[in-house]
């Protein structure tokens, strides 16, 4: 069987004079030992800085030459990010679902985990990689497929239930990160917006209360309806308390073994060396047999 791949994404696009730039030395790192820390193990996938593989950059190149303008037009986090001014929005930004396609098509990737608000971009790189494999009347590329959450696929702010939790957003009260304090953690779900309406009864139009149910049915593995039915028998408060101390429970060993991983670096980066080395591998042969299908000069 094949290793799984993960690669820690370094884009980062603007609408500004500069089109691409990546994450700090230091992020990069930070990202890597949250991987491990969650338990993705190195000796069985392969972790890397994708920027260090230019096989992503080829393939996104040369998938967008099967990829109609059409596609690209419906994508709704070009809209949101290119806001009311698309004219200035860059090619980069633009074509974006594209490059994410190739990082996906590019591994011959079968299942990729996602939140919902990524779904439209695998159901692209599903309608990529079906009309590579129409255009050619062969099955070169795997069409991957979409494995999400059934519950809390979405996870939203703890300030604006709906808006998805995000650490680009201003207040820092909105998100927990992997990296936060127990007392942070505690602090940010005292704070977390919920609504003057008594218990756990009903969820429909409430999406704070949906959102914070959602999160601590995820977490401790019940079903939503059982949260409900065990929290309805307290207040608000007890629940806010109840739901810290099981975040805690999970985030604060990812903290720790974040920390303990950050303390030697050298092995950190001797992970992502060994981690490009295996996927550029993987990449150059998979470029190669895409570049004779299309009839590349070789």
């Amino acid at each position: 069987m094949d290793p799984s791949v993960s690669y820690l994404d370094d884009r980062k696009l603007y609408n500004e004079s500069v089109v691409f730039s990546g994450i700090q030395p230091s992020g990069v790192l930070h990202l890597a030992a949250a991987y491990i820390a969650c338990g993705i193990d190195p000796e069985k996938s392969i972790i890397f800085n994708q920027s260090t593989v230019s096989g992503h950059a080829e393939l996104g190149w040369l998938l967008g030459c099967y990829t109609p303008i059409g596609w690209l037009n419906r994508m709704t986090q070009f809209k949101d990010k290119a806001g009311s001014d698309k004219q200035k929005a860059s090619l980069g930004l633009y074509s974006y679902p594209v490059l994410m396609a190739a990082d996906i098509l590019l591994y011959q990737t079968k299942y990729v985990p996602v939140g919902d608000d990524q779904k439209q971009h695998l159901e692209l790189a599903r309608d990529i990689a079906s009309a590579f494999n129409n255009h050619y009347k062969l099955d070169h590329f795997i069409v991957p497929e979409i494995l999400t959450l059934d519950c809390a696929s979405r996870v939203m702010s703890l300030r604006d239930g709906i808006s998805k939790m995000s650490k680009s957003d201003p207040s820092e009260y909105s998100c927990i990160n992997l990296d936060d304090t127990d007392d942070l953690i505690v602090k940010k779900i005292e704070k977390a917006k919920t609504d003057s309406i008594l218990g756990f009864a009903t969820l429909e139009c409430r999406p704070e209360i949906s959102n914070l149910i959602n999160i601590y049915s995820v977490l401790s593995n019940v079903n939503v309806e059982k949260v409900c039915e065990e929290v309805n028998k307290h207040d608000m408060k007890h629940f806010k308390k109840e739901l810290a101390d099981l975040i805690i429970s999970v985030i604060s060993p990812i903290r720790e073994g974040m920390n303990d991983l950050l303390k030697d670096q050298f092995h950190l980066h001797e992970i992502l060396k060994k981690g490009t080395k295996k996927a550029a591998e993987i990449a150059t042969h998979n470029i190669k047999e895409i570049k004779d299908i299309i009839g590349f000069a070789q």
